[in-house]
């Protein structure tokens, strides 16, 4: 039988929506693998690789457009009113040592020796305790530590601490604030900070500029807010901040280390940043243990690392509207290690070294929607051993490798999402035993296990093809066009989807019926 080769195809396949979740519940689980193993499911599928290929109703794959959070309320105007100054604050110069919110830059390893030799002396920070602070004021009051250099333009020479009661505003009466590298000035919140219509940029006195990055661990300013806290920055500019030391990469918001946080028991923290713009940083953003935090139309250029970088057990998130690129080293957004329930939506990310979206990590139940992600130096979207997502109406354009990776990933649903140009396949689902890799297993469990769910949308003009899928627990299409195949052949499939394809073919397009592609393997285990 002759196709063909140009034109669209609509695939309805593999429909199964509720009996394939009966059959993964009775179905024998697969357990993750321990170092040095190979996974069990990686040991069946040496021996089981035979798909049966069958019609299917196609009903059960409808799914309502998912609802997004409304945003409108998290604005700048919104952020100003928060600012409580009825109180004025107490400002105070104290040692660095036996402080709660400083331990992490203090305590073993010689860490205190990092400051000695900034301040040639005995560490000591700025405090803001007990009330309200300007940072305007702040200078007035320490003008030997923050200097003026010109009107509204600020070097500050040591760190500056907002304390658990305190309130610091740094707002549009600062034209600049410098922090200087030579002097190891940072900016830690254990309280509530607002940034307004302002700038903060690491400082090098030395070349009398930005202290651009230079290597990974050379000391440079940084701001952290711990648990407890609230972080607001709107409309400002932050640039060259943060190094490869823990909790200082950039602009961070972390709960406390484990063993503080038992003893100091401070909430998770939270806060908004939007309508802001961060360069030269380590990481753009970093959070951990974070909940309900906002990161909103926010331009993320030319960072080190990563641009967005939401990280452990961080939860209710919403990124939304930012625009991320030039990421130097990794990818440009990235969520990592049990990042849940989380909303990622209406971003551009783009030219950025590796991915554009990366999923990672036991990170579920997320939504990632209207994205445009193109021109990356790797793939588009990446989800890398993370079950449970919904990707939804995203464009993805023009990267360099796969439009859409899954790997050991399960229940991944791929929705009315555009696959275009990308240098390899559309859409990549394949599995990976990484017990051999010096990824810790007990801190990142895996099954190498890939099913997914792909419904509507559009797979056009991908190098090596629409859609490969390897050894996967179940595939499930519906309502796919392809078009423009970049092969002279038309359209083909890769993975078990190429094996079968004539038959798959067949059904699509003779018949016209839906197609369910299944292994036998899960279908012994349905039976059992």
């Amino acid at each position: 039988m002759t196709y063909p080769k140009r034109g669209s195809i609509t695939l309805l396949a593999g429909a199964m929506l509720l009996a394939s979740s009966v059959a993964l519940a009775n179905a024998e689980p697969v357990a993750p693998v321990q170092k040095g193993q190979p996974s069990t499911l990686a040991k069946g599928l040496q021996q089981a690789k035979t798909y049966t290929v069958s019609s299917a109703p196609t009903a059960p794959l409808e799914l309502a457009k998912p609802k997004l959070p409304d945003t409108s309320g998290y604005t700048a105007e919104a952020i100003a009113a928060k600012v409580v100054r009825t109180k004025p604050g107490k400002v105070s110069v104290r040692r660095m040592m036996q402080e709660d919110a400083l331990k992490d830059f203090i305590g073993g390893d010689n860490k205190m020796a990092e400051w000695v030799v900034r301040q040639h002396g005995i560490p000591q920070a700025i405090f803001v305790d007990d009330g309200y602070m300007n940072l305007k004021d702040l200078a007035k009051k320490e003008p030997k530590y923050i200097s003026e250099s010109s009107p509204g333009v600020y070097l500050a020479k040591l760190p500056i601490v907002v304390g658990r009661k305190g309130i610091l505003e740094i707002d549009k009466q600062t034209q600049e604030l410098r922090l200087s590298q030579e002097a190891g000035a940072f900016l830690v919140n254990d309280g509530q900070l607002f940034v307004r219509d302002t700038k903060i940029t690491g400082w090098s006195e030395k070349n009398n500029g930005p202290a651009l990055f230079k290597t990974p661990k050379e000391f440079r300013p940084f701001l952290l807010s711990w648990g407890g806290t609230e972080t607001y920055i709107a409309n400002s500019k932050i640039a060259s901040f943060g190094y490869a030391n823990s909790k200082s990469y950039g602009v961070s918001i972390s709960q406390y280390t484990p063993n503080m946080a038992k003893v100091l028991k401070r909430s998770e923290p939270t806060g908004w940043i939007v309508g802001s713009e961060f360069s030269d940083m380590w990481y753009g953003f970093y959070c951990y243990e974070t909940r309900d935090f906002v990161v909103k139309g926010n331009t993320y250029k030319d960072n080190i690392v990563y641009g967005i970088d939401p990280h452990d057990r961080s939860h209710g998130l919403i990124i939304a509207d930012n625009t991320v690129y030039g990421t130097k080293k990794k990818h440009g957004i990235i969520i990592s290690r049990e990042v849940n329930d989380s909303f990622i939506f209406n971003n551009r990310s783009y030219d950025n070294h590796l991915s554009g979206l990366v999923i990672d990590r036991n990170s579920v139940n997320n939504l990632i929607a209207y994205n445009e992600i193109y021109k990356n130096h790797t793939d588009g979207i990446t989800l890398y051993e993370s079950a449970d997502n919904l990707l939804w109406a995203n464009k993805v354009i023009s990267n360099k490798r796969h439009g859409i990776r899954i790997r050991n990933s399960v229940n991944i649903r791929l929705y009315e999402n555009l696959a275009m140009a990308n240098g390899l396949t559309g859409v990549y689902g394949h599995i990976k035993d990484l017990s051999d890799t010096d990824r810790d297993i007990k801190l990142d469990p895996f099954d190498a296990q890939v099913s997914l769910i792909v419904v509507g949308g559009e797979l056009a003009g991908n190098g090596s093809g629409p859609l490969s899928i390897d050894s996967p627990l179940s595939v499930e299409l519906y309502r796919v066009s392809m078009l423009a195949p970049t092969k002279s052949s038309g359209i083909s499939f890769n993975g078990i989807l190429g094996e079968r394809q004539d038959e798959i073919l067949d059904l699509l397009v003779r018949q016209q019926k839906a197609v369910l592609i299944d292994p036998v393997e899960r279908q012994t285990e349905m039976r059992d």
